[in-house]
């Protein structure tokens, strides 16, 4: 029997059930491109009767109710890690041909990040991919990490989820995407989500088999030669499989769902052997890369493991064998435990393992980095706003900060109100969403930090803009009528008269938006 926790509702419904349902979506649902490469392989995508535009609306549709969940998580230092390991791949894949222009315009290319322990990973219609904090937890390193993600994206560049609905009935997009967000809703109730599952789908799934087979072993190919172009060792893309087929021997107890929608085969083992043993082999670095111990903590804690697991990190922390430990081992415990007495809040014993940690990560600069933002990041949960913002200043930057220094100086500054530091923040954080305007989170942060300069209609357009980048469009217009109902209360001149027309274009653009949802139900 499947066992759904009441935590999984949108990313277990949207790897595990909808794997269940149609195997081939869970594995690679996403996009579809045609490489014209001369040296690519054919495509399993091609043929396939799904447009851009469909795939993209079912993956939107899906994608909203993620963003509600609560486990959904927008961690600026995680998240800026998995883009480090993402973008080098989305470029891989286009060097090669696998992924065209218009692919790449069409598509969102988003990754969604989800608390759950449980070592997961999938992709959606709509270039979307969701990533559990259980999977970046357990691999050993960015290697690994990265061809658990090239598999994924090759799943989207090969457009197999178009593939599948084809196959599958020939099933309208809307059909595809009431049905998963039926399964979403069914997630809340076991017996009824098993019921749903085990009932009448036998038939589709034995047809499904070996055309999802044959999706994984392309998924596999040219995720190993995406991975290779990106630059990362693809013999990470051998020992992750080894994980998984240990796993997959020991009878798989539920930790692993990636294994259900991706069970391992001797025959992909061998083919990745294979073609590991085809390349030159990369010389061994004797250094330790400190940088992805750290993120796997910090996966770890954040995953919410509860207070015995929170305080096992503490335990480990004070063995007197720590110190003998290899220094990897040495910064992971300690990174995680400071983390973990902020979360059991032991401030001051999150301090005194931080002090421990610091000098192990001198000479790393990355390292080092991560370990002040730590320092910034407890601060200014202790209240402490001046110690975060000096243990950010210790950060080198440069002219433009990086978004996680970013958003903790806005943040901190905000608090303390209104300032000559907080205009240059705000400034710097306007051109970053500008680049970036699907970042709800630094909207949400620019918003706060308006509101404290007394900029109210700004403010509230921020906030507008940051519902929207969540694809809340009743949210976003809401916000966007504050807005336009906060201009007509002020005498309105230069930037402000810009803005009130900008909340004005933005308010019909979300409207419009909302009546297609609406349209969709």
């Amino acid at each position: 029997m499947l066992k759904w926790s009441r935590k999984q509702r949108a990313w277990l419904a949207a790897m595990g059930a909808v794997c269940l349902l149609v195997p081939a979506w869970a594995q690679a649902p996403a996009p579809q491109y045609i490489s014209t490469a001369p040296a690519a392989l054919p495509s399993l995508g091609e043929g396939s009767d799904m447009t851009l535009t469909a795939e993209r609306k079912i993956g939107d549709r899906i994608a909203r109710e993620l963003y509600r969940d609560p486990d959904y998580i927008d961690d600026p230092v995680l998240d800026e890690y998995i883009q480090s390991l993402w973008k080098p791949l989305v470029a891989g894949a286009k060097a090669r041909g696998e992924l065209n222009a218009e692919l790449q315009e069409r598509f969102a290319w988003q990754i969604v990040l989800g608390r759950d322990r449980s070592v997961n990973a999938f992709a959606l219609p709509g270039g979307y991919m969701g990533l559990h904090l259980g999977l970046i937890s357990v691999v050993t390193s960015r290697d690994e990490l990265a061809s658990v993600m090239a598999h994924e994206l090759s799943h989207v560049t090969q457009r197999h989820i178009a593939r599948s609905i084809s196959e599958q009935a020939r099933m309208t997009p809307l059909m595809i995407g009431t049905m998963i967000l039926g399964i979403l809703a069914a997630s809340k109730s076991p017996q009824s989500a098993q019921a749903l599952i085990m009932g009448g789908q036998a038939a589709a799934i034995r047809s499904q088999l070996s055309f999802s087979r044959d999706m994984e072993r392309e998924a596999d190919r040219v995720g190993y030669s995406v991975m290779t172009e990106a630059g990362f060792d693809p013999q990470g893309f051998v020992s992750m499989f080894a994980k998984l087929q240990q796993a997959s021997a020991l009878n798989d107890n539920g930790s692993f769902p990636y294994l259900r929608s991706h069970p391992m085969s001797t025959e992909r083992m061998a083919d990745m052997q294979a073609r590991q043993q085809l390349l030159t082999p990369r010389a061994a670095s004797d250094k330790a890369d400190l940088e992805h111990v750290i993120m796997t903590a910090r996966a770890r804690i954040l995953s919410q493991p509860g207070i015995d697991l929170l305080r096992s990190w503490t335990r480990e922390a004070n063995d007197a064998q720590l110190g003998s430990q290899p220094l990897a081992k040495q910064v992971h415990v300690l990174y995680g435990a400071a983390l973990a007495q902020w979360s059991l809040r032991e401030p001051q014993l999150a301090t005194r393992f931080l002090m421990r940690l610091t000098p192990l990560v001198q000479g790393d600069a990355k390292a080092s980095r991560l370990v002040q933002l730590l320092s910034a990041e407890l601060a200014f949960k202790s209240d402490n706003l001046q110690g975060a913002l000096r243990a950010l200043s210790e950060i080198p930057t440069g002219t433009n900060p990086r978004r996680p220094e970013l958003l903790a100086q806005v943040q901190a500054l905000t608090r303390m109100g209104a300032s000559s530091a907080l205009d240059t923040g705000i400034s710097q954080l306007r051109s970053w969403v500008q680049q970036h305007p699907e970042d709800g989170q630094a909207w949400q942060v620019l918003a706060g930090g308006l509101m404290a300069q007394g900029r109210a209609l700004q403010s509230l357009r921020a906030e507008g803009e940051s519902q929207l980048a969540r694809m809340d469009y009743s949210g976003a217009m809401d916000r966007f009528k504050a807005a336009q109902d906060a201009s007509r209360q002020l005498p309105l001149q230069g930037a402000d008269l810009i803005e009130a027309s900008i909340v004005d274009a933005r308010l019909r653009s979300v409207q419009s938006l909302w009546r297609e949802q609406l349209l969709e139900r």
